[in-house]
């Protein structure tokens, strides 16, 4: 049976954020809800937590935060989708946020005042920074077999061996400190409409881990824009853990095996179309710019 410690459901929201937790320790769960604490009052934070325990309950005492405890460990995306599920008609934009990340208090209010003024933007992600400061290349094309294939069992060498096509699939050759077009953003940190989300659905829940975001991004760009926005920044652990884990690689390649499967290995206009149209725009980088601004 879930546990679930419910805030006040019947106050409508202007930014609902959602953070899925297992196992979390939590002195980091308390790092996020302080920043999330900076925007109480128009903003509800909804805990996920698929740990087989409630011991990280105690962690929201001092925050107001909803609790879900659901038993077990439904996976990132079905994870979300409980929080989704509940407010997606009460709240204007949502909040997909891992647990591992830290902002100001400004970070939000831009976010929000930034889609606010740019109705056909559907997704924005800002810069995201890891705890040295050094950015995170999380701004990609949308992959092809062999892109994720050279990531990951290349690693590093790849960026030796494959120079040319790691910069291009992490768009390191582009200029990306102007505000731009993305065709794929991390799920660390995803600041969506909801009307968009209405339109295009929740994460398929068929990925339990990995590229999910992904898959979620593509839809979201067949009705609106996803956008990269660098003048906003927050901090970002990023334990790339299938790099690590056995279990977790495991998720990775069987992701994978999905994704291509629903959206095409080898033919995929649709991915090839948004990623041309990424890389075409860098000449008017700065008129791409403006028009956002």
């Amino acid at each position: 049976m879930p546990v679930r410690v419910p805030t006040n459901n019947s106050k409508q929201y202007d930014v609902v954020a959602s953070v899925v937790t297992y196992e979390t320790p939590p002195q980091q769960l308390q790092l996020l809800l302080a920043s999330l604490s900076e925007c109480a009052g128009w903003l509800q934070t909804i805990i996920v937590d698929n740990s087989t325990s409630i011991d990280l309950r105690d962690t929201l005492v001092e925050y107001e935060a909803a609790y879900i405890n659901v038993g077990k460990n439904l996976g990132f995306g079905a994870g979300h989708n409980i929080a989704l599920k509940t407010t997606l008609d009460s709240a204007k934009y949502h909040l997909v946020i891992n647990p591992d990340v830290v902002f100001k208090p400004a970070v939000i209010e831009s976010l929000y005042h930034f889609m606010e003024n740019h109705s056909g933007i559907g997704l924005v992600m800002p810069r995201i920074l890891y705890p040295d400061g050094t950015e995170q290349r999380l701004c990609k094309l949308l992959p092809s077999p062999f892109d994720l294939f050279m990531r990951r069992f290349f690693g590093s060498w790849s960026s030796t061996l494959f120079k040319h096509y790691c910069n291009r699939y992490e768009l390191s050759d582009l200029d990306m400190g102007v505000i731009r077009e993305v065709p794929s953003l991390s799920g660390c940190f995803m600041f969506i409409r909801t009307s968009v989300l209405r339109e295009v659905g929740l994460f398929d829940e068929r990925y339990f881990m990995y590229l999910e975001d992904v898959d979620l991004c593509r839809r979201i760009a067949r009705v609106s824009q996803t956008v990269f926005n660098p003048n906003v920044s927050v901090v970002h652990g990023y334990a790339k853990g299938s790099y690590q884990n056995i279990r977790l690689l495991k998720h990775h390649i069987i992701s994978a095996m999905k994704y291509f499967s629903k959206w095409g290995w080898f033919y995929d206009p649709e991915r090839d179309q948004l990623n041309r149209r990424t890389r075409a725009l860098n000449p008017e980088c700065s008129v791409t710019a403006q028009r956002y601004l």
